[in-house]
């Protein structure tokens, strides 16, 4: 039944959601509303001294942010509570089976402290051999444990793996996948504060919150032949196993902060768009097919299957993400792109000059973005795309309207026509100002790409800009009028030859 499918995602809060963590997130996400599951959020605070303060609400805000929104855990509540591991801890959970563990004597406290675990590891290494914990204290007696209580009270416990054998995991992206059990060590499943280690809190959680599928990231395989021995010690089933491809830069070396890995809420704070973002990573280890790329929040849901999923690396690319978000600014609803975009052009630190008077003609906006939102990749370039629209009076470079086989006299004649003209026009609209700009180009004998750059520096101060007359009708006549004679004054201030 739909009903037992039961999917999690667990961080833990030792930093900020970056790409691969929130990748993870959404194909569980994915998969639970594909088959009308439920979708957990679980966080696994275990590892207390790496914890980062405010992580945990960082996460949360990253699964808001791209809609993901979950059916128990922080916030939400649920029957299969508390929903973070150190307010499980204090419910006694993870001690209780341990304590059952050793009982049964399928793990055991090991005494050694930090700088025996050194001399050992130098030891091995020192005969070429691997080193890892030696199972001194595996098979000791009683009285050997009561007297390593005295020598060391905070004891860790580890888990009796096998000797020897092999260990085969089923996996659904990887198929069948076996480990020699012989290479691998007791690991620790209660450390000496107490707290549980990963393998310990997360087969204990995933057991009592009923989880059906574990979706995680490929880093974690290695642990699979461990949680299926511990799995089997408590007699529990073990969920199905998928491990999500590890996602590469775009040389192939591991994601980092150069090929544009950084924190969720980063992208989102310049201005990238959830929908585009959720598109993006879905296809960073998962396709519909072979051809499509642009798949809507809806048809992912509707498409989404683990067998999809792809055990290869998945390579990011900022460039390809950039390509959907402005792909997606472009299909917004022109009254949603103007809601979204006010308040990045209102900050005070990050948006329009402070001369800009707050808050924005709406109205104006409105007919400002049908120019330019075809250029925007993301929505924090719109204040210094925009800027012009909006100031007084641009900062002008000269320079800039001496177009190339012009000189100062020529661009003079050239601007002082062109105001002529401008004066003229009424109504001050795009097609009909075209048409005479273009006849006042032969007039003056210069090409169309001359004038009309000499013209789009003079009202735009920019020597690439929107559509130009365009532009012109949507700044509106005033304002170009004395943007062309301000550009008149500036050509004074070039030096003349000689």
């Amino acid at each position: 039944m739909a009903s037992s499918f039961r999917v999690r995602y667990a961080p833990s809060p030792t930093g900020e959601p970056h790409l691969g963590n929130i990748r993870s997130a959404l194909f569980n996400w994915l998969f639970a509303r594909s088959v009308g599951g439920t979708f957990i959020v679980r966080i696994e605070d275990t590892d207390q001294a790496r914890l980062v303060p405010g992580a945990t609400d960082a996460i949360l805000d990253a699964l808001r942010w791209l809609g993901l929104d979950w059916d128990e855990g922080p916030k939400a509540g649920g029957d299969h509570g508390p929903y973070v591991q150190s307010d499980r801890k204090a419910m006694g959970l993870y001690q209780e089976h341990v304590d059952w563990l050793i009982a049964e004597k399928k793990a055991y406290y090991c005494f050694c402290t930090p700088e025996d675990l050194d001399a050992m590891r130098k030891e091995q290494m020192a005969l070429g051999a691997s080193p890892r914990y030696d199972r001194r204290h595996r098979d000791i007696s009683e009285e050997e444990v009561a007297e390593g209580f005295k020598m060391n009270p905070n004891p860790v416990v580890r888990f009796k793996m096998p000797l020897g054998g092999q260990i085969t995991v089923d996996d659904i992206v990887r198929g069948m996948v076996t480990f020699e059990a012989g290479l691998l060590d007791d690991f620790v499943l209660l450390k000496s504060d107490g707290f549980p280690t990963y393998h310990l809190a997360n087969i204990v959680d995933d057991h009592l919150m009923e989880i059906s599928h574990v979706m995680r990231a490929e880093e974690w395989l290695p642990s699979a032949p461990r949680h299926k021995e511990l799995y089997a010690a408590f007699g529990y089933e073990m969920p199905l196993l998928a491990h999500l491809p590890i996602i590469l830069g775009p040389d192939r070396s591991k994601l980092s902060k150069r090929h544009g890995s950084t924190s969720v809420l980063h992208y989102r704070d310049i201005g990238y768009l959830p929908d585009a973002m959720v598109n993006y990573l879905a296809l960073l280890g998962w396709s519909l097919d072979d051809r499509t790329d642009v798949i809507s929040r809806e048809d992912l849901v509707k498409h989404f299957s683990i067998e999809r999923i792809v055990a290869s690396p998945a390579v990011f690319n900022i460039e390809k993400l950039d390509w959907f978000n402005g792909l997606y600014i472009r299909e917004m609803p022109l009254d949603q792109l103007c809601a979204a975009l006010v308040p990045y052009l209102e900050a005070a630190e990050s948006g329009l000059p402070a001369s800009v008077a707050r808050p924005l003609d709406v109205d104006y906006l409105m007919r400002i973005l049908p120019l330019e939102r075809e250029r925007l990749k993301m929505l924090a370039q719109a204040p210094e795309m925009l800027k012009f629209f909006f100031e007084e009076q641009p900062e002008l470079d000269a320079q800039m309207l001496v177009q190339k086989g012009m000189d100062l006299d020529s661009t003079r004649v050239a601007l002082e026509a062109s105001l002529t003209v401008a004066e003229g026009s009424d109504p001050f609209d795009a097609d009909p100002m075209e048409q005479r700009y273009r006849e006042l180009a032969d007039q003056l004998s210069l090409k169309t790409g001359q004038l009309f750059g000499t013209l789009r520096v003079a009202t735009t101060a920019r020597s690439a800009a929107p559509p130009l007359f365009a532009t012109m009708a949507v700044l509106g006549k005033e304002r170009c009028l004395a943007r062309m004679r301000h550009a008149l004054d500036a050509l004074d201030s070039i030096p003349t030859a000689g």
